[in-house]
């Protein structure tokens, strides 16, 4: 089978569209068995009553290492000269470090062990996927982009439904290592498919990379940073003065401050990031952008850390024991993949007919609303039920908010203005965990007789911020 355009000075042929993105499968294979696999050997290390501020830990320094190897190994594949093209060999180098960490990580002796394996997991990971994301730009004409693109989002959500059917109940059946090893030849096999790309090497030596823009990414991460860690002490600082108090005030109190801890982060990080990242006047002369990245990254922080802390959720809101979790965390997942799937699809195409805010706007009142019904659900079908919901709006978000942003920025710099919105990617995971998970843990710390509380309190913070996701629109102009 031939298609009439040309690749590399050849027609593409129907498997370009699976070798060219192939590798979105494996990278998106090892993010949703992490999502299982991670929580659960922290518990192992730790224990139920500080799992929540490890974790936490945990994920904020591997996402920032992972923001600034993307960006890195983006620019240094850019200019690569070997002879077997600029972006495979970095794919395959990720690809088996990827391995070796990944078993590291199982065969962790204790947390700082897995702590370390678990950064080395991002990093490797990264290295890859800087250097995939430019295949299709490389190699694919722009009226045949579209049609690869999809075949991406297939591919990435593909992995929820694998992970459901084999990873999850390997792990609840208490098979981590093997668990890991169905991971790690997905990741293998993915990448030698890669290998058959057909890149050509770069004919003339590329200008010297520009090592200011990373520096201004570097700042902009540190910047980032240092607001989270300063937003997560102040939220325990106050934890600690309602010790003594009742159980509804300090349910109160501590879902307020951790409410106000992340908006802190995510809009005073953000607008301090963009400052730094792209300077003062372009930031002033486009404020919408601002605000678009402040309403993907409150909307982010929700919808990646309701996944995040799952496991430690339904461990708590249904009397469940360790690994045993992973079979529903798992089955939960696999409805939340479907549900943005089938969402995503219509909502690209209704984007253009009723318009973008609108649609952003509808995914936060969903994704609420899902999340509330997860958090009064007695049962594991109710709660199916609100992650269905929430898989709807963020379907439709993904679809939708992206339209959004490219409407927004200048046309002339939209590479490096759409590149700083990772920005809300990277930074969701960071912001949610560290400042949720020890609210967490403060709760089952004081009231060990109510197991899940805490996991119940950050995901009402988490339900909040969809909806403020949904307000904060106004400031974005159609």
């Amino acid at each position: 089978m031939v298609i009439e355009e040309l690749v590399l000075n050849r027609p593409i042929r129907w498997y370009d569209y699976i070798t060219i993105n192939i590798y979105w499968l494996g990278i998106m294979a090892v993010s949703q068995a992490n999502g299982l696999i991670q929580p659960l050997l922290v518990q192992r290390f730790v224990g139920p009553e500080q799992q929540g501020t490890y974790y936490g830990n945990m994920r904020l320094y591997s996402l920032m290492t992972a923001l600034l190897v993307q960006a890195l190994a983006g620019m240094l594949s850019d200019r690569n000269m070997s002879k077997w093209g600029r972006r495979r060999p970095y794919i395959l180098v990720g690809a088996l470090l990827n391995v070796i960490f990944l078993f590291a990580m199982s065969a962790s002796p204790g947390y700082w062990f897995l702590f370390t394996a678990v950064v080395l997991v991002q990093f490797a990971s990264n290295l890859s996927h800087g250097a995939q994301q430019g295949l299709i730009p490389d190699l694919v004409p722009e009226d045949r982009r579209g049609r690869f693109s999809g075949i991406k989002a297939v591919l990435e959500l593909l992995p929820v439904i694998i992970i459901a059917l084999t990873i999850g109940p390997m792990i609840a059946a208490g098979n981590m290592l093997g668990a890991i090893a169905v991971v790690a030849l997905i990741l293998l096999l993915t990448a030698g498919i890669t290998m058959f790309v057909r890149e050509q090497p770069l004919a003339e030596k590329p200008a010297q990379l520009k090592w200011k823009s990373f520096g201004r990414l570097a700042a902009m991460t540190l910047l980032f940073l240092v607001v989270i860690l300063l937003s997560g002490e102040g939220v325990q600082y106050v934890g600690k003065l309602f010790d003594a108090a009742a159980l509804p005030a300090q349910v109160f109190v501590m879902g307020l401050v951790g409410l106000v801890g992340m908006l802190i982060a995510v809009v005073f990080g953000v607008y301090g990031s963009i400052q730094v990242s792209i300077g003062r006047q372009a930031a002033s002369t486009n404020p919408a952008f601002t605000w678009w990245v402040i309403n993907r990254l409150a909307f982010l922080v929700g919808a990646n850390n309701l996944a995040a802390f799952a496991v430690y959720f339904l461990q708590g809101r249904l009397s469940l024991e360790g690994d045993a979790a992973a079979g529903p965390a798992s089955r939960l997942k696999l409805v939340v993949g479907v549900l943005i799937l089938v969402f995503a699809l219509p909502s690209g195409w209704l984007t253009d007919k009723v318009g973008r805010k609108k649609l952003v706007a509808l995914s936060g009142i969903l994704a609420t609303v899902g999340t509330v019904i997860l958090l009064l659900s007695p049962t594991l079908n109710v709660i199916m039920i609100g992650g269905s919901i929430v898989g709807a709006g963020i379907g439709m978000f993904f679809a939708t908010s992206w339209a959004l942003g490219t409407d927004i920025v200048p046309k002339k710099d939209a590479g490096k203005f759409l590149g700083i919105s990772n920005l809300a990617g990277a930074g969701a995971g960071a912001v949610g965990a560290y400042i949720g998970g020890p609210i967490a843990d403060y709760f089952t710390i004081h009231f060990p007789h109510l197991p899940g509380l805490g996991y119940m309190v950050i995901f009402g913070i988490y339900a909040a911020l969809f909806l403020i996701s949904t307000i904060v629109l106004i400031k974005v102009p159609e």
